[in-house]
């Protein structure tokens, strides 16, 4: 049971890579435009050097993977490190094409293609590296916001195309194409990095060992139906949007009747296990 369900996230992260894949090599590359994170890293040195864009994404991801195995999840890390192999080898196999001379349909579709791939790994446990995982690191250990840290990071990046290739066209489009990528994520996945999961199970002691396991934190709410009089327990939990994956999986796992309520979490304070 265990192999077959491994296997359908890892045909989604394969998935996950063709999408990215061909997005930058049909899209965005022709057109020396950057996507987001580690990704851009990679191109602005790529176009630079004239070095292959696909080895240099999967060498610079290879350091911030490792750093995120001990911090993030195996499953999660694990996922995240196929994802990344995988986009390296579409970039080697898929031929770089200019589909379109206009630059703004590059911009658009690239940044379009790239957030389903991006979004698809991310729904479905894993990720493609970059940004995301140090800012979620980072973000365990200091209150920064793990949005307006990876704008931060993405604007530095776009910023050094323009100045160095002095081509603020480029830039410009780059910085489209990166919004796009991150609205498509947001409508896919889900535009929040905390999330409340409000549980209503009969099967406390299971799902309360596996959740703390995760590890999170859990509050055991005693809960009456309106309609039934049947008493329950609802477990209340906090996480990441990088956790919701696996915690779906958990939930469905312990108690495929569970009736689960995800919610938008703006702010924590108090006891919020960050490590």
């Amino acid at each position: 049971m265990k192999r077959i369900a491994i296997i359908g996230p890892v045909f989604l992260m394969i998935i996950s890579a063709a999408a990215v894949g061909f997005g930058f090599q049909l899209l965005l590359i022709p057109e020396k435009l950057l996507s987001s994170g580690v990704s851009g890293v990679a191109m602005v040195i790529g176009y630079l050097s004239g070095w292959n864009i696909g080895w240099l994404y999967f060498a610079l991801n290879v350091p911030i993977l490792l750093w995120g195995y001990r911090i993030l999840g195996k499953r999660f890390i694990g996922l995240s490190i196929l994802t990344v192999i995988f986009t390296a080898l579409f970039l080697q196999i898929v031929p770089e094409i200019k589909l379109t001379d206009d630059r703004l349909l590059a911009s658009v579709f690239g940044g379009v293609l790239v957030g389903l791939g991006s979004s698809v790994a991310l729904r479905y446990g894993g990720s493609s590296g970059g940004f995301d995982i140090i800012a979620s690191i980072i973000s365990r250990y200091r209150d920064i916001p793990i949005g307006l840290f990876t704008v931060l990071l993405n604007t530095l990046v776009v910023a050094a195309l323009g100045f160095l290739e002095n081509d603020w066209n480029a830039a410009l489009y780059s910085m489209l194409s990166i919004y796009l990528t991150g609205k498509v994520i947001d409508a896919v996945h889900t535009p929040h990095h905390k999330l409340t999961a409000f549980i209503v199970t009969n099967h406390t002691q299971e799902l309360t060992s596996r959740l703390l396991k995760l590890p999170r934190g859990v509050t055991i709410i005693k809960t009456r139906g309106a309609f039934t009089s049947e008493e329950r327990d609802m477990l209340m939990t906090v996480a990441t949007r990088y956790e919701l994956a696996e915690l779906r999986k958990m939930i469905t796992e312990v108690d495929s009747k569970a009736f689960v309520n995800v919610v938008q979490t703006i702010d924590v304070i108090g006891e919020f296990r960050r490590r």
